[in-house]
């Protein structure tokens, strides 16, 4: 039972498994997408059509109809990930063994919906780690006890990249539990509930970068929205007549010289590019995309749309709720 790519993965790694087999795919119905909004199905629907498995596609479980053809199927498991459909008791109580979800945290940390950006969004210090959970599925929100946790660094990982690692770990946790089930040998320890956060969903405004922060919040904040829904800020710069909005990837960190001192937000341009002064260094741009444009390198901006800004400390950067864009 799964949506987004990340549970296509999950799902190819099951079909690989050759001690089970996979009686039905569910999935959320098929969605308009798209300038046309044409119903597109979802990537784990497409995995599933070309494995060969058949789909199904409830609109919920509100329906008994729904309820009554899982239960059918008459599964040993529930395997799911990223389903994005609540789950009824009835439809927890049907497989013989568990339902299990593939949860992409160390629970009970960040459950919720952006378990992965939030992990990266908030944990900047050295050593920081995330990772996949493998609980037993129950009424509360991720609140099920873990069979099995994997343990991920975040150094240097976006969300976009944090997804497929996690995606990949997880299926392969996902088969060590069903073979501990099949065995007997798989035990499940309750969460402590008193260690739970909540990893809420991750909108635009997340994106906009605070300027004030050090350099491994920014760095963190900018990772974390990346590629979805991507960090921005608005570059108020000389030789230009109105600010511009560009969404920035990943930069580099670059501490202060020795007694340098310069105001949060500051824009240097150089040779290499844009810098923007944080608390305690300059975060130098790297890829950035302006407004209706293509994804470019920082000096290509300098070369092309900011060919008149001069050398120097050229301006300042904002978050872009100040303006409203």
């Amino acid at each position: 039972m799964g949506t987004p790519e990340l549970a296509a993965t999950v799902l190819r790694r099951l079909a690989d498994w050759p001690d089970g087999g996979i009686v039905a795919v569910y999935t959320q119905p098929d969605r308009p997408a798209g300038r046309g909004h044409k119903l597109q199905a979802s990537p784990v629907k497409q995995a599933a059509q070309a494995l060969g498995l058949p789909v199904r596609q409830p609109e919920n479980f509100r329906d008994s109809g729904a309820v009554a053809e899982l239960a059918a199927l008459a599964p040993d498991v529930l395997a799911v990930a990223a389903y994005g459909l609540i789950l009824p008791q009835t439809v927890l109580d049907i497989p013989r063994l568990a339902p299990l979800n593939v949860h992409t945290s160390l629970l009970p940390r960040y459950r919720g919906a952006a378990p992965i950006q939030r992990a990266i969004m908030e944990n900047w210090q050295p050593g920081a780690e995330s990772g996949v959970s493998i609980m037993r599925m129950e009424k509360g929100l991720d609140t099920g006890p873990i069979y099995a946790q994997r343990r991920v660094a975040l150094a240097g990982q976006t969300a976009g990249s944090l997804h497929d690692v996690l995606a990949d770990v997880g299926g392969e946790a996902l088969i060590d539990v069903l073979e501990q089930l099949c065995a007997g040998t798989a035990a499940a320890v309750p969460q402590d509930a008193s260690q739970a956060s909540y990893a809420a969903k991750v909108f635009k405004e997340d994106g906009h970068v605070d300027w004030t922060r050090s350099l491994a919040e920014v760095d963190a904040r900018i990772r974390g929205v990346t590629p979805v829904p991507g960090a921005r800020t608005l570059l108020c710069l000389e030789g230009i007549a109105e600010p511009l909005l560009v969404q920035l990837g990943p930069g580099q960190a670059e501490a202060f010289g020795r007694g340098e001192t310069v105001a949060c937000g500051s824009v240097r341009r150089d040779r290499a590019g844009l810098s923007i002064a944080c608390a305690d260094g300059w975060y130098r741009l790297r890829r950035v995309r302006p407004p209706a444009k293509k994804e470019m390198d920082a000096e290509a901006l300098c070369n092309g749309l900011l060919q008149k800004v001069p050398p120097g400390l050229v301006g300042i950067a904002r978050r872009p709720d100040a303006v409203g864009a």
